[in-house]
């Protein structure tokens, strides 16, 4: 039956999806939320879906039991050991679990590049002509694909260029970021899915200052929030001398800095230093849960000027709760952003940064009605109910490729 004539009702015709990712660690941020939530909204339209990953960067309470079959909202989890050489997330035990996993499967959908899982994953994919559907997250930006260069172009030499080229497609969240990773794409046909939210989780949050209260030099400033990994292309050496200037016009200003140190929390440390504005700086290192949602709550808007940004989950999670946001124009839903009036977008640069939150700060009922247009454009295009239906019809044309092959 063609893909255009099937059943899409959940539960009608289910198919067999097999994801493979180096980590599910919380501190990892966006590609492992994306990864479970995509895979938990498609199951819940009755396909039987599986996640197959390593132990890591795992913290302890995050450990399961390796080398078994975990059930977590519909969706089996299997962790396997890393190993030499952890640059790679190698794991040889994954590699021996896939053998058995993707023969099985009708689709495989591999995350990330440059790493050991894709040369297993694709290699066995092709052995057993199992279509597979590679998503870059990211990597294929012009400004992190030249980064480590020739350490990369050593793995696209030995398996990565391939592994794009075979692809039955490139998975992108966002039309800019299929644009933008043309040049590199190997000739691979691309699909845009989105990144999606679970709406629910941002329907209600926490009262008003519970956020404050627990950082009690904040006082009753109002609150720029950051909320990311602290990592060298989020652009907080622009986001912290922008906020110096608006300080200037703004006094009663405060900048949180929320998120895991991705080896440049000692970098951030100097930004905030050389701007003189350590006073006024609050780092809170990982927000999860209501936590976070507190930290929603009290913000005045959110900031997230990135040098490259494949789609921008924090960003979106920040308009579900009724945020204005500020960000750059290498966050690849800026273009929606903008057309919706649910922010302010432009360059990276600490003059952009300084005049958006000059800007939404001497105009409160303007960035309200930001945020509120920000929620309704998460409704419309980032719940995962519908996008687990627009990612249901990719699977289900590639699925239709599926060519099984002995070994």
């Amino acid at each position: 039956m063609a893909p255009d004539a099937v059943d899409y009702r959940p539960g009608a015709n289910p198919i067999r999806i097999l994801h493979v990712i180096a980590s599910l660690a919380e501190r990892t941020g966006g590609p492992a939320k994306a990864a479970i939530d995509m895979a938990r909204a498609v199951a819940r339209r009755g396909h039987e879906v599986s996640i197959y990953t390593t132990d890591r960067e795992l913290a302890p309470g995050e450990v399961p039991s390796l080398d078994a079959s975990v059930m977590r909202d519909g969706v089996e989890l299997r962790f396997y050991r890393q190993h030499f050489p952890a640059v790679l997330a190698a794991s040889l035990p994954l590699a021996r679990a896939l053998a058995v996993a993707v023969p099985q499967a009708d689709v495989v959908h591999l995350h990330s590049l440059y790493l050991f899982h894709d040369w297993a994953a694709a290699r066995l994919c092709r052995r057993h002509g199992v279509p597979y559907l590679l998503r870059p997250h990211g990597t294929l930006d012009p400004y992190l694909w030249r980064r480590h260069r020739w350490r990369k172009a050593a793995l696209e030499a030995l398996f990565q260029n391939r592994a794009i080229r075979e692809a039955a497609a490139l998975h992108f969240t966002a039309e800019e970021e299929m644009r933008l990773a043309a040049p590199y794409s190997q000739g691979a046909p691309g699909v845009v899915v989105s990144n999606g939210l679970e709406l629910g989780e941002y329907a209600v949050l926490p009262p008003p200052g519970r956020f404050r209260d627990r950082h009690p030099e904040i006082g009753d400033r109002r609150i720029v929030l950051f909320l990311g990994r602290i990592n060298f292309k989020k652009g907080l050496d622009l986001l912290v001398p922008g906020f110096a200037r608006a300080l200037h016009r703004h006094p009663d200003l405060h900048l949180v800095i929320a998120g895991p140190d991705d080896g440049f929390r000692k970098n951030a440390d100097g930004f905030v230093a050389r701007a003189g504005v350590g006073a006024r700086v609050t780092f809170t290192g990982m927000l999860t849960g209501e936590a976070k949602l507190a930290a929603f709550r009290d913000a005045l808007m959110f900031a997230l000027p990135s040098y490259s940004e494949n789609f921008g989950i924090a960003a979106a999670e920040a308009m579900a709760c009724g945020l204005p946001v500020a960000i750059s124009d290498k966050v690849n839903i800026w273009r929606e952003v903008k057309a919706a009036g649910a922010g302010l977008v432009g360059p990276p640069s600490v003059d952009a940064v300084a005049e958006q939150i000059i800007r939404l700060a001497a105009d409160p009922p303007a960035a309200a009605a930001m945020g509120e247009a920000g929620k309704a454009l998460v409704a419309e295009k980032f719940a995962w109910d519908k996008i687990a239906r627009d990612l249901e019809r990719v699977y289900r044309s590639l699925a239709a490729r599926h060519t099984p092959k002995t070994a």
